[in-house]
Parts: structure tokens; sequence; C-alpha cells
């Protein structure tokens, strides 16, 4: 799977400059022109390996988005801020709410393309000597980056079911019931517990040869479920 880009911006032209000069350098980009319709994607399992933000949206601010997205995904991704706005404020402003970068429009953009390269080349390097693994079959849960890999091919995941699947991973081979898992994961003692049955059959799906004949996540009646490692 190539390395996504989410470009959130509200200019169409803009848009698909930026997009251009990505998809040259051999990324695979998702744009949106409001934040609101970015975060319903991601919601859906879409997640990014770096976004490049825009603050003068319709709607959500980017300011706004990144506050949200700082709070609810992995925060390492890094967050490119490519805004008109130069003022020191909204520089300072960006960077507290944690943006890795401010480029101010007008930009070059091979500049930017450079700027993402190296950006992600430093992550790579970063994650890459401290990243913690768990193997499983075929399968790897590189647990710093919150990505599941089947070889060298990244399976798709949503935030919640990476966690999820990683709550299962640490504790294999015991059962562990759905209260368990909805207080780990969800961070409550209270709530709609078939939520933890949905994602495990999501899981199913995207981890099993057999969904129906599950080798990895197996139903311990009367007791919940047991991860084989």
């Amino acid at each position: 799977m190539k390395t996504q880009i989410l470009v959130i911006e509200d200019l169409p032209d803009m848009s698909q400059l930026i997009c251009l000069y990505m998809t040259n350098a051999g990324y695979e980009t998702t744009a949106f022109e409001k934040a609101e319709d970015a975060l319903v994607k991601m919601q859906e399992g879409y997640i990014p390996d770096l976004v490049l933000l825009d603050l003068n949206l319709p709607g959500m601010s980017g300011f706004e988005f990144l506050k949200k997205f700082r709070s609810e995904y992995k925060p390492t991704i890094p967050v490119m801020i490519v805004s008109a706005r130069d003022a020191d404020d909204d520089i300072i402003e960006g960077l507290g709410l944690g943006a890795d970068e401010f480029v101010t429009k007008p930009f070059s953009p091979k500049v930017l393309v450079a700027k993402v390269q190296a950006r992600l080349a430093r992550l790579s390097a970063t994650e890459a000597s401290v990243e913690e693994t768990i193997k499983f079959g075929p399968y790897t849960l590189f647990c710093n980056s919150c990505v599941l890999k089947r070889g060298s091919e990244k399976i798709a995941l949503s935030a919640k079911e990476y966690e999820v699947l990683e709550y299962l991973a640490r504790n294999s081979e015991k059962p562990i019931t759905p209260e368990q898992i909805y207080n780990a994961v969800w961070k409550s003692q209270f709530g709609d517990m078939t939520a933890v049955g949905v994602y495990i059959q999501r899981l199913r799906k995207k981890i099993e040869d057999d969904p129906s004949m599950p080798k990895h996540i197996v139903t311990m009646f009367g007791m919940g479920y047991k991860f084989n490692a």
C-alpha cells in the first residue's frame, strides 16, 4: 500500500495542484474541501500517513480539525499546515495544537514535496529505531506506528479496530471477556457491549482466512475471546 497523504484544502485548483505533485512523487492522495468530511472518512477506517491542512475552511476550521485529530488519532502522524495565513499568532497556535510544520502560501510545489519526503523519512527512521512488534501467523503488529501488515502489505484498520486487536494480542492465550475489552479500549465500565462483538467480526474479516472458522480470534463460549498468536 502506498503512503497515504490526506489533503484538506477548500480551493479546488490548489487541491488539484498539491495532489498532482504528491501523486507524481509516488504518494496516494485523498482530498477533501471540508474537515468534517475528512473526519468521516477516517471514522470509516482511513488513516493517513501525513496530513496537509489548510486553515481557512468552510465549517470546521483547520485549527479545530487539528485539535480533534491530535486528541483521537496517533500523535506521531505528521500534520503540515499549508495556509495563506502567516501571522505569528497563527503559526504559534498551529504549532501549539500539534502541527509539525507551517508552510505559507504561495509556495513551490516541488519544495512542498521535498518537505513531505523529509518529514516522512525522519518519522520512518525514528519509528524503526524504537518499533515494538507483535507477530502472529503471517501478520505483524507495529505497535508504535499502530499499523498491521501481512508481509509488506499494510492492512487497513480503523483506530478502534487497531486498539481492539492490539489489546487481544497483548493478552493472548487466555480468555478475555467483552467487558474487559470494552473497559480497556473504550475506557469505560458502562456502554454497549455489543460494540465489542461488532469489532471482533470486523477484525475476523480482515485477518482470518475463513472468518466463520477463526484461528486467531477464537470464541470461548461463556468466557469471551481468546487470541491465538
